[in-house]
């Protein structure tokens, strides 16, 4: 094995054992470990033999400070802007292989991940090669990739931020964004 690959594993097995200790916190306890106000979530599946684990803070529609509904896309998630996708820490992915998403191929490895939403209604899907950090600013000089995805309306409104990770529906994985009355998804492959 050689040194890249090895400090590679090490950088892996690390942040996965930091995750397996952050999810075991109630939400609670994570927000006041963070200081954060919004509690943080840990998402995973695994998609053809590869764990696809996301890590982010999960705001509510709600203002914090004095409870009013606040306009998501376009107000609080700026059009044409990098959005850190959640609150306080940045958001983190961790791949244990390749996944490839139409064309884009994201080594495996660990990501910041942020969104870029449109006003015409599409999004792109940035992943970071900056690691840690609040979420803000967003570092755009550290694209890995962005990927194109598709926005739907939700069946109904959502109040808290919401990401999963979970199988396609014709085969392999997805990663889905949902926020008051928008989803965007992200299909794809593992690679062999």
């Amino acid at each position: 094995m050689n040194r890249t690959t090895s400090i590679a594993l090490v950088a892996l097995f690390t942040s996965a054992a930091a995750l397996s200790l952050f999810a075991q916190q109630s939400p609670t306890t994570r927000q006041a470990s963070t200081g954060g106000k919004s509690p943080h979530e840990t998402t995973s599946a695994v998609i053809d033999r590869d764990r696809v684990t996301i890590t982010y803070g999960r705001p509510f529609s709600k203002n914090p400070a004095n409870g009013e509904m606040r306009k998501i896309w376009g107000g609080l998630v700026p059009y044409g802007k990098a959005w850190r996708m959640g609150s306080d820490e940045a958001t983190l992915l961790i791949t244990q292989n390749p996944i490839v998403f139409g064309e884009t191929t994201i080594p495996a490895g660990a990501y910041t991940l942020y969104l870029v939403p449109m006003e015409d209604g599409t999004a792109k899907l940035a992943f970071s090669s900056k690691l840690g950090g609040w979420g803000i600013p967003v570092d755009e000089t550290k694209d890995v990739a962005r990927i194109e995805g598709k926005k739907e309306s939700t069946a109904s409104q959502i109040d808290q931020f919401t990401i999963s990770v979970g199988k396609g529906e014709s085969g392999g994985g997805v990663i889905k964004l949902m926020w008051e009355n928008t989803q965007f998804s992200f299909p794809f492959t593992v690679a062999k």
